[in-house]
């Protein structure tokens, strides 16, 4: 048995709508972003808004009456308290209705004021000292102490030890990842060991660096009076196998698009090996050029020195990996003033690379010597596979020649400005400036390598991660490294410091520490190692534990960050030594799903899925050893694959942990779910955690089903009512059943295992998948407004998947248990049979009606139909093809104007596909037939507004007991594909 608990807030309540708007508005915005982000690059970061959320709901005390007289005075009612907890986290209006102004005005192209919520960010927000006196009288009331200790052990970015150190608590943050660790030593420990002297001393050494580097590279980059080289713009080439000449690989000519476009005209003339490039500007000059016929595609390229012929993905991999793959410099962006021009390369610039290209062969064995230059190979995995297949087998052949020159001449400089740092500064403010100015270097990495884009849609260079992974690109971009690009990335890490350092507000921070006795920088350790081996933690010393861990398979961390890596290992390695101690970052200590690590043994995927719980389980249970007896673990999660939830909730479970409340905080960015492309889960979870309470005895599934069942459809209907949609209403009845499962531990199914002769333990799957036939249920009849229409298992489904996942794509697998709970085969009826979906990868993509042109099933000519979606979509093929006038008459003659199941079917569809316009049309053509067929033949169809589902204004806990100036440049999330990607998939 453990000790009798204080019940938290996190437990009764939480304001997840406020919570998600605010912390959606605080990524809304690139320009305004917290400076965390323009510190360096980490992947999946939390957003500060929700990470203070989940500490302070996970510290703070529920309301109760029982509370002593002078807390019950200031807090008499529950609303009370509840209004207090929203000013103490930043949120002092209702960021929640905002943001319904803000795409109702975005809609109806309405300006709104400069600040629609009438209020700063809230995580520019430090509490004030009376709230800090307050804080500390719940603490104590609850705890006993002030200060109950916080801990993340997969403190990663850091955004949660960052929120817990704003508030005063004595914080652990452990990271396994060593890029990981030096980003929570810049973010963490020098802005609060040395505030506002960071930035100048930045500054001032990052000049001296930059300075230095501009001498030695400025012949490598020749620049006219009066301009500044913006970007140069380059496309990969092979040999085209027809006539031997050089074939420019780009998807795209595109230089600007929006109202004044440029692009570039590629001429091929018979009498040269190489294309010449024509800039050309306008819409009428752009017409003409047509930018958008590029020479590649997702299949292969085409050669336009042979009439366009067609040469094969293989043949360019082919090339590339004999090292016969090159570049050609085809647009030059300058700065000119306060505008971009584009210009095509002049002879001059081509020459500066030619030197380039001999002034790294100069210093190639020098520098390889003197360990400057990256040679570690690229080790093959499921994110660097892209790098392998086209011929870059070590972390040097990401960026061609000019850039690789200038990142070593930058590596070597860094190194004699640090000897001279080390000399003149105290030796901890030496350590901090060295860490930072590694951290430039990293930067500029991230921006001028050959996996760098030139984002045409905003005249940018994009950084080589603009996404979560590796994807090759065709063309890319590269900064001027001489003038501009170590200048620009040391004022971004300056100002991300300052930044960083202003937020941390030493004044909140004294008033914590009179209380406690320690300054903020003794309440603070980092750790770099295993979260199963938390080494320097004593046994139940821990009050609170949040965490946002490795989700499954999302992020492959260490891959990614080798990229990092093998720079800092010649940077700020030099200092930390034993972190860099390995040739790239281990990946085997790495607690995620990662096929890779497992190809040529077995069933890769299962492995890595049992890989990934048997390490999750193994930090679980270090967590429950350092997590006082009362303490609370939250765990913030966020994946739409139940395989993610199921291994998630075993490793929980089995470590000794119970689920006692769950929230959804709408914390990812919408602006790329809007074009119904791809499938993504919204929401991330917060559940609630506690050491379980343990009886010995064993509950049979047979016995707890039937209250999973009713928890689950309970509660679906609830999150329903508060506007949860698509998969995350699916997700979020995932913490309510995980919940009544893992109260009720062990949990024996009727199954025997075979090696022990016993019963088997139960999956968690088993209980998630009745949470998922609940909501199947229940979705089916809110699409039919409330009524009771039987159509067929296949209808059903195209409804369902529309419904969950509001995407034309989404994973084989979720469409696999769809099938399942609709009990019709996935491969054999919906993709063979009917043409539901065709196969893209792991992925699954719905087909247009059109598609699915078949005799006797969608056939103008049928008399028949074996299911009802396919006479729906013969209707709206006869629409689009023959005009409203045959499809009405089609309509009428088999009485289906007037057939109520018929009508009921497209008002269900209309209900589950994205009604989501761009431009004034809809983004799904499927809403745009329906929505004329309905207009021109008066079907009675009632077409829903776009908008953002409505959430109460007070919200129930998931499981108790049993267009503005502020965000007019709204960017894309960081994990999407922009609309003129170059990835080859």
């Amino acid at each position: 048995m453990v000790s009798e608990k204080p019940r938290v807030l996190i437990e009764d309540w939480l304001p997840f709508a406020q919570v998600g708007a605010e912390s959606q508005r605080e990524r809304g915005a690139s320009s305004a972003l917290p400076p965390l982000y323009f510190l360096h690059v980490w992947w999946a970061r939390r957003p500060l808004t929700v990470s203070r959320a989940a500490i302070l709901g996970s510290l703070l005390p529920a309301w109760s009456e029982d509370w002593p007289e002078d807390l019950h005075r200031k807090f008499p009612t529950r609303d009370a308290y509840h209004e207090w907890f929203l000013k103490l986290l930043g949120i002092l209006g209702d960021p929640a209705a905002t943001r319904k102004r803000l795409i109702r005005a975005k809609e109806e192209k309405v300006k709104l004021e400069a600040n629609p919520y009438g209020y700063s960010r809230a995580f520019t927000y430090n509490p004030h000292p009376e709230q800090v006196d307050t804080v500390q009288a719940l603490l104590r009331h609850t705890w006993g102490t002030v200060d109950p200790v916080v801990m993340d052990c997969f403190a990663g970015g850091g955004s949660i030890p960052f929120e817990s150190l704003r508030y005063g608590f004595t914080t652990y943050a452990n990271e396994l990842n060593p890029v990981a660790s030096v980003i929570l030593k810049a973010t963490l420990d020098y802005p609060l060991r040395f505030g506002s002297r960071l930035g100048p001393f930045i500054r001032e050494y990052g000049k001296v660096f930059a300075d230095t580097v501009q001498d030695r590279l400025a012949k490598y980059f020749p620049i006219e009076k009066g301009e500044s080289i913006h970007a140069y713009v380059w496309a990969r080439t092979v040999a085209c196998p027809y006539t031997g000449k050089s074939i420019p690989l780009s998807p795209n000519w595109w230089l600007l698009k929006g109202p004044s476009p440029v692009a570039v005209l590629p001429a091929f003339p018979s009498s040269s090996n190489e294309p010449k490039f024509v800039v050309v500007k306008g819409r009428s000059g752009c017409a003409h050029a047509q930018p958008d016929r590029g020479t590649t595609s997702r299949t292969g390229a085409v050669s336009p020195w042979q009439g366009n012929q067609i040469v094969s993905l293989d043949y360019l991999r082919a090339e590339a990996q004999a090292g016969r793959m090159g570049e050609q410099l085809y647009a030059v962006a300058v700065k000119r003033g306060e505008g971009i021009e584009f210009r095509a390369p002049t002879s001059g610039a081509i020459g500066a690379v030619q030197r380039a290209t001999h002034g790294l062969a100069e210093n190639l064995d020098r520098w390889e010597q003197e360990g400057v230059l990256p040679i570690e190979a690229i080790r093959a995995g499921d994110k660097t596979d892209y790098l392998l297949r086209y011929g870059m087998k070590r972390w040097c052949d990401l960026f061609s020649p000019r850039q690789l020159l200038s990142l070593c001449t930058a590596a070597e400089v860094y190194r004699e400005v640090c000897a001279a740092l080390d000399q003149e500064l105290e030796p901890e403010l030496a350590r901090a400036i060295r860490t930072y100015l590694a951290m430039v270097i990293d930067k500029a990495a991230d921006y001028n390598s050959r996996l760098a884009r030139w984002h045409s849609g905003r005249g940018v260079v994009a950084n080589t991660f603009d996404r979560h992974d590796f994807g090759f690109k065709w063309s890319y971009a590269e900064f001027d490294a001489a003038h501009n690009l170590f200048r620009w990335a040391v004022g971004q890490v300056a100002d991300a410091a300052e930044g960083i350092a202003s937020l941390v507000d030493p004044d909140t921070q004294g008033l914590f520490a009179s209380a406690v006795g320690s300054s903020p920088v003794e309440r603070l350790q980092i750790s770099k190692g295993s979260s199963a081996d938390l080494v320097d933690v004593a046994d139940a010393s821990v009050g609170g534990i949040i965490i946002d861990p490795p989700y499954y398979d999302n992020v492959h961390y260490a891959e990614l960050s080798d990229f990092f890596y093998v720079w800092q290992k010649r940077s700020i390695g030099l200092l930390w030594p034993r972190w860099f101690e390995e040739d790239t970052v281990g990946k085997d200590e790495e607690a995620i799903a990662n096929p890779g690590r497992f190809r040529g043994v077995g069933n890769a995927r299962v492995l890595a899925e049992q890989d990934y719980e048997r390490k999750m389980e193994g930090c679980f249970r270090e967590m429950y050893r350092v997590l006082k007896d009362d303490g609370v673990l939250t765990v913030m999660f966020t994946h739409k694959k139940v395989e993610a939830w199921d291994t998630l909730g075993a490793s929980l479970i089995n470590a000794g942990f119970a689920v006692h409340a769950s929230w959804p905080v709408h914390t990812e960015s919408e602006h790329s779910l809007h074009q119904a492309k791809k499938n993504a889960a919204a929401s991330t979870i917060l559940l609630s955690c506690r050491k379980r309470v343990t009886t010995g005895a064993s509950v049979w599934w047979d016995d707890l089903k039937a209250r999973v069942r009713e928890t689950a459809r309970g509660k679906a209907e609830e999150y329903e009512t508060l506007g949860i949609r698509g998969v995350d209403l699916y997700i979020a009845t995932f913490g309510p059943v995980l919940s009544v499962i893992s109260e009720h531990w062990p949990v024996l199914t009727s199954e025997v295992d075979p090696k022990t002769n016993r019963p088997k333990p139960l999956r968690p799957e088993a209980a998630l998948e009745i949470a998922r036939e609940e909501v199947v249920s229940l979705r089916k009849r809110g699409l039919l407004l409330g009524r009771e229409v039987r159509f067929d298992p296949v209808t059903d489904w195209y409804l369902l998947a529309w419904d969950a996942f509001r995407a034309e794509q989404f994973p084989a697998d979720e469409a696999r248990k769809l099938c399942i709970a609709l009990d019709i085969e996935l491969e054999k009826t919906v993709i063979a049979s009917k043409k539901l979906v065709t196969k893209k990868g792991k992925n699954v993509v719905l087909v247009l009606p059109k598609g699915r042109r078949k005799r006797g099933m969608v056939d103008p000519d049928a008399e028949v139909f074996d299911s009802v979606l396919d006479t729906a979509h013969t209707a709206m093929l006869i629409f689009e093809e023959d005009g409203a006038q045959v499809c009405g008459r089609w309509l009428r003659e088999r009485g289906l104007d007037r057939d109520r199941r018929f009508l009921a079917l497209l008002q269900a569809m209309v209900n589950a596909i994205p009604v989501t316009k761009k431009k004034g049309q809809y983004i799904r053509p499927e809403m745009a037939l329906l929505d004329g067929m309905n207009d021109a033949l008066g079907l009675g169809i009632t077409i829903p507004v776009e908008a953002e589902p409505e959430l109460q204004p007070q919200q129930a806990s998931f499981f108790a007991g049993g267009r503005s100036g502020e965000e007019e440049d709204m960017e894309e999330d960081e994990g999407d594909v922009a609309e003129d990607d170059e990835e080859e998939p």
